[in-house]
């Protein structure tokens, strides 16, 4: 029996009106809701819900719920700030989580906050459920640095990321035409391609809502164009590929990611098109690389990074 089920079978109300639920996996029981509200920024995951018929979205609307369901996030700052979104217009939040998502930290900080009304601890994880009211305290604010602009929850906020600020400065001088940044985040790589004048056109996707509106803040220049869409489904005609894949699936690592994003980027090339990709020193792309491009080319690299420079890709 998942939490939900065993809370509404030990004493959480179900309420008379809407029920959203925040950030579920696809794998969430909804414990028999009618009907609710599924908030998903991740493009697949928001996919996968809508496919089982149910209604999405990206945010929380702006109205009055019975009860809202947020699913604790890797992040944090950003589960909290979610805790505080549904705390403002539901009239019950539940708070559902793993421990190694920090289940019990917020536990921990709503006690201090409110009344908690009651808690379920099973499989690993915790849910804890309270009445909604105005919690300030707990809200995010963007972070600023460098020029950028970035927000809790999404990929290396706050810095940099090490490993892209490596591969922009590989690219090649001559890097030109029609640009694909594949798993854009928000825009660290992108701002440096729109620095070449001889970049025509760009397209930044991203499966992350939140990584995709950070990148438009943070990129003004008008051959940019942003999608929110799924990198292993894109299909298009360029000359250059960049791409920083990502290689975990919540936190389990899985290099299948990155193998999906190098096929993705043979389909998109033009035949003397290039890709440029990074990626940590012990994921296994090499035999991808060579199944998809006629020359693969290692750049050098460091002791955390490798580098790559893949052209001539193979038409199956």
């Amino acid at each position: 029996m998942a939490r939900l089920t065993l809370a509404f079978d030990t004493g959480l109300a179900r309420g008379d009106g809407p029920a959203a639920l925040l950030h579920p996996p696809i794998s969430f029981d909804l414990a028999g809701l009618s009907a609710p509200l599924i908030i998903q920024p991740h493009v697949a995951l928001n996919t996968a819900w809508r496919n089982q018929g149910y209604a999405c979205d990206v945010v929380l609307p702006d109205r009055r719920f019975a009860l809202v369901v947020v699913c604790c996030t890797r992040s944090k700052q950003q589960t909290a700030d979610l805790i505080a979104q549904a705390a403002a217009c539901a009239d019950i939040v539940v708070v559902d989580g793993q421990k190694t998502d920090g289940i019990d930290s917020h536990y921990k900080t709503l006690r201090k906050l409110t009344n908690v009304q009651g808690t379920i601890t099973k499989a690993h994880g915790r849910l804890f459920w309270f009445a909604g009211m105005q919690l300030p305290s707990l809200r995010a604010v963007d972070q600023n640095f460098d020029g950028f602009t970035t927000q809790s929850g999404v990929f290396s906020a706050g810095a940099i990321d090490p490993a892209s600020a490596f591969l922009a400065e590989a690219l090649p001088e001559h890097l030109a035409g029609d640009v694909l940044d594949l798993g854009a985040g928000w825009g660290y790589l992108s701002s440096e391609l729109v620095k070449r004048d001889a970049v025509t056109g760009l397209d930044l996707v991203e499966a992350d809502h939140f990584a995709l509106d950070c990148a438009k803040r943070n990129i003004s220049d008008p051959r940019a164009r942003f999608h929110w869409a799924d990198a292993r489904d894109w299909s298009g005609v360029y000359d250059a590929v960049v791409m920083n894949p990502p290689f975990h699936t919540g936190r389990e690592g899985d290099p299948e990611l990155g193998r999906a994003f190098i096929t993705a980027a043979r389909r998109c090339l033009r035949p003397k098109g290039a890709m440029y990709m990074v990626a940590n020193r012990h994921l296994p792309y090499e035999t991808t690389l060579e199944q998809c491009f006629a020359k693969v080319l290692e750049l050098p690299g460091n002791g955390r990074f490798k580098l790559f420079e893949a052209s001539r890709p193979k038409r199956k």
